[in-house]
C-alpha cells in the first residue's frame, strides 16, 4: 500500500558546508559522503519520517536540503 503522505528528499552536495546537522536530526535519511558533504540515504520518506527530514532542512545552514510533499 503506497504512503500518500510520503515526501521526496533531495540535497545539493555542492552547496553543503558539512555541518552534519542533518545527520544529527535525521540519521535514517541523511549521511555524509567521503568528502563530508550531505548524502541522501533515502530519497522518499514516510509520513512518520517527514517531520525529521523537514527539521533537518530547516536546520541546514546552507539550505542544501529540499523536502517536497
Amino acid at each position: 500500500m503506497p504512503d500518500n503522505d510520503a515526501a521526496a528528499v533531495t540535497a545539493d552536495a555542492d552547496a553543503c558546508v558539512g555541518s552534519g546537522n542533518c545527520v544529527i536530526v535525521a540519521p535514517a535519511v541523511f549521511g555524509l559522503d567521503d568528502d563530508g558533504a550531505v548524502a541522501v540515504l533515502r530519497d522518499r520518506v514516510s509520513a512518520a519520517e517527514r517531520a525529521a527530514a523537514v527539521a533537518a532542512a530547516a536546520g541546514c545552514p546552507a539550505a542544501a536540503i529540499i523536502v517536497e510533499g
